[in-house]
């Protein structure tokens, strides 16, 4: 099983942390959904210094979620010290985890996420402040490099190791490449034989049969699942059940879809109010309905949408729509067959 420092996990299924996504409302149901270990959205560490209502919000933790990794990010070592500081006495979270893979321009541009990935002795002298003043286990999630001239996977990772952090988190592309081209799962294979800390691989895990193949591939300790995910957790549960059984669970009907984007809706709604989570969950409805038939022209009207029972009436229309389609398809052939 996955063990970093001394919490253990149930499986080697990590929820990514996405930005914008990977709310209490999601790692709930990512949680609930058996995946081992979930991760936060990161937070930046001027922000919790500063102590902002939205900051805090955002390091809520359920204990529900546990065990669960809190992500910061920041470029200057002190602020990014004392804001690890505040996860470790401040919260629930198990884990504190630092971003090294972020490539937006605004992350990298004031010395923080990916632009480490350029300077293995900054990993070291960060990681090792971080580890010298908390209590919880310190992870780095990083990319395998700047771009294709510039990648220190290896180095880094050792980096991270000797400073003391207890695990890394490597997506196989470059910050160059940010989400586009193929994930690079050798040098992810190269970094899991230069360590002895836990590898989490992740990168192009869209599927169970990815997730193992990923694991047989690199030798990696957990697999990380990103947009794989996103209005999809029974991508999360289905790869747990493939992986320690070797059987691939069917994809969920279109109304047991529903029910799991109304719930995380109401859970959203919850937390931040109905206003505020309905403009957000329009996204994630969205995500929820990919690959349905018709479903362009319903994220089309929900788009459009502010009140979350009028959200709801829209969508289970358009279920109930599919529900009929599918009643007539099978009554057709049936009746075909006499």
């Amino acid at each position: 099983m996955l063990k970093i420092g001394d919490i253990e996990m149930k499986n080697k299924v990590v929820l990514a942390p996405m930005a914008g996504v990977c709310n209490p409302a999601f790692r709930l149901i990512a949680k609930e959904f058996g995946t081992g270990l979930v991760c936060a959205e990161m937070v930046s560490d001027k922000a919790i210094l500063h102590g902002n209502k939205r900051t805090m919000e955002m390091l809520f933790v359920d204990d529900r979620e546990k065990p669960l990794s809190l992500q910061i990010f920041g470029g200057d070592r002190e602020s990014l010290v004392e804001a690890a500081k505040v996860v470790d006495q401040q919260t629930n979270a198990d884990i504190i985890d630092i971003n090294m893979g972020c490539p937006v321009p605004k992350v990298t541009s004031c010395d923080a996420g990916a632009r480490w990935l350029l300077d293995p002795n900054k990993i070291y002298e960060m990681v090792s402040a971080v580890t010298a003043a908390v209590s919880k286990p310190v992870t780095v999630k990083m990319r395998i490099g700047w771009d294709d001239e510039h990648i220190y996977a290896v180095d880094n990772a050792k980096a991270v190791e000797s400073a003391g952090g207890k695990a890394v988190s490597v997506h196989g592309r470059t910050r160059e490449q940010q989400y586009t081209g193929k994930a690079n799962w050798d040098i992810i294979r190269d970094v899991k034989q230069a360590v002895s800390i836990p590898v989490i691989g992740n990168g192009d895990v869209f599927s169970p049969e990815d997730a193992r193949r990923l694991l047989d591939h690199t030798g990696c300790d957990g697999v990380m699942i990103g947009r794989g995910a996103l209005g999809n957790p029974w991508m999360l549960y289905r790869t747990i059940q493939y992986l320690e059984s070797g059987e691939l669970l069917p994809d969920p009907l279109p109304r047991e879809k529903l029910e799991v984007a109304i719930l995380h809706m109401d859970r959203l709604i919850a937390l931040r109010g109905e206003a505020k989570a309905v403009r957000e969950m329009r996204k994630h409805m969205a995500w929820y309905l990919k690959g349905l038939p018709g479903a362009a022209r319903v994220k089309d009207v929900i788009m459009e949408e502010t009140g979350r029972d009028k959200l709801v009436e829209i969508m289970e229309q358009y279920i109930a729509s599919l529900d009929e389609e599918a009643f007539a398809g099978v009554a057709g052939s049936s009746n075909n067959a006499h």
